[in-house]
């Protein structure tokens, strides 16, 4: 219903001289879908206090609420053009009044977790980029079209905005950093089979796609699908998803995202997650699972790399280190990191698989096909551990689709059908192998994937095969050459 609004808000952005690019296309809709949001979840809170006979405060004053500068509209409901600014006017409005306002919202929030302080994060962070006022009336008029009063209307349009997410990350740039592939993230979910009442944090959140599909998983009843009682809901929505994340663009489509999904107040805090000191983490920190995919490559500052015991410039690494130390004894967590944390063998690799080795029990390791990931050239594994226990075995899958992974061939749900139905078993085949920790060389503790399993690529050909095709390739040319002779 709303996929053609979506289509009709790109072009006109795309006609705009302030945006060049699906990041930018991204970060103006989310700022205008969340305003529009915020409209539509005032009037149902006001709806309700009127049935209720009671007053309602309005979070927003009334000359910058949507339907006031937006989308004004005349007493029977259609749009009011007289009324709506335009042009210059419209601009200078956004720019040099409603920002500003909406910005302030921080100062006077009473607490981090509230509706009002996440309005004051957001418009802190972002800026309007689109120039033409002209062009920004178009694309508030299509965005109006759109609707959050129902669950269907905010299904549809969470999953139209993980598409948007999905093409940012298709896009280039930092986008793929915001995107990782959501049948790869169910089937992470569908082994740490998370509950309600259990803590899920994600340090390196991104678009909060794990957040979002855990959120989704638990709002159906998990794998048992049971019914959720009002209490569950209650705890679903406030004390349940956790998350950080760095970049301001990212930080507002998380937010955006888990709105979109069904949080109504996400707990999603902007900082740089590496710039705590482990040592400051308490136990009232810590959480019953972590579900994340941190960036690699990076390489960190030294000031913030004395905040870990084992020193690299490494950002995945760090953040591996971050995450064993936030999740609870007896936590449960899966990760995505690439592949040569395996066997790397300089001092802090070897350092961090020992920790890992020694203190958690790393019970799976999924190791995934090249491509995996879209626009990213090293391989990944994904590894599953859970706190407070020294691993005795390490269960490997190795995930191979049977085509070549790539943006038009993404790898989907019935890829990771068969590692789930192993796992549960931890049963051995063809691509899924155990190893014994106690085999491991202590001086390096390499957990390198080599499967024992696999069988030749190619199977020999025997050699009187070859002789007889070569015997039958030399009389095809000879017939040929004798053709040939005859036409000269």
């Amino acid at each position: 219903m709303f996929e053609q609004t979506f289509k009709n808000i790109d072009d006109i952005l795309h006609k705009d001289a302030g945006c060049s690019s699906e990041l930018d296309y991204t970060e103006q809709t989310s700022w205008m879908l969340f305003l529009k949001y915020l409209d539509d979840f005032e009037y149902a809170r006001q709806q309700q206090a009127e049935l209720e006979d009671r007053d309602y405060e309005y979070i927003i004053d009334a000359q910058y609420r949507w339907s006031s500068w937006a989308a004004p509209k005349k007493a029977d409901g259609t749009f009011d053009h007289d009324n709506a600014l335009i042009g210059d006017d419209l601009i200078e409005f956004v720019d040099q009044q409603l920002f500003p306002y909406l910005k302030s919202f921080k100062q006077r929030a009473d607490n981090p977790n509230t509706i009002e302080y996440k309005i004051g994060e957001i418009f802190g962070e972002i800026k309007n980029k689109i120039q033409s006022g002209y062009s920004l009336r178009d694309a508030l008029e299509k965005v109006d079209e759109l609707r959050f009063r129902s669950q269907a209307d905010k299904h549809e349009l969470s999953h139209l905005y993980e598409v948007k997410i999905k093409n940012m990350g298709n896009a280039g740039r930092n986008g793929g950093e915001y995107y990782t592939p959501r049948p790869l993230i169910r089937a992470m979910i569908d082994v740490i089979q998370p509950k309600i009442g259990e803590t899920i944090y994600d340090g390196a959140a991104g678009s909060a796609g794990f957040l979002c599909e855990a959120y989704d998983y638990l709002r159906q009843g998990g794998r048992e699908k049971k019914q959720l009682t009002t209490q569950d809901l209650d705890v679903l929505q406030t004390r349940t998803f956790y998350a950080k994340e760095k970049k301001s663009l990212a930080y507002v489509i998380a937010i955006m995202n888990m709105i979109l999904h069904g949080i109504e107040a996400p707990n999603v805090v902007h900082t740089n997650t590496l710039a705590e000191n482990l040592q400051d983490i308490q136990p009232k920190n810590q959480h019953d699972i972590i579900l994340a995919n941190p960036p690699f490559g990076g390489k960190e500052r030294k000031e913030v790399q004395q905040n870990f015991p084992i020193k690299t410039g490494e950002t995945a690494f760090l953040f591996l280190q971050h995450f064993m130390k936030v999740l609870k004894p007896g936590g449960r967590a899966a990760i995505v990191i690439k592949n040569t944390f395996l066997s790397n063998t300089d001092n802090a690799s070897v350092a961090l698989r020992k920790e890992l080795l020694e203190n958690h029990n790393l019970h799976t390791v999924l190791d995934c096909p090249a491509k995996t990931f879209l626009g990213a050239g090293v391989k990944t594994v994904v590894l599953f551990f859970t706190k407070g226990e020294p691993t005795q075995k390490v269960w490997y899958y190795q995930l191979v689709p049977g085509r070549s992974l790539g943006k038009t061939n993404p790898l989907n749900d019935h890829d990771l059908e068969d590692f789930l139905k192993l796992q549960q078993g931890l049963k051995d085949s063809d691509k899924s192998w155990s190893l014994d920790v106690a085999d491991i060389d202590a001086s390096t503790w390499d957990l390198s994937v080599k499967n024992p399993n696999a069988k030749d690529e190619t199977e020999l050909r025997d050699p009187k095969d070859i002789i007889e095709e070569i015997i039958a390739l030399d009389k095809e040319s000879e017939s040929i050459l004798v053709k040939i002779r005859e036409l000269v």
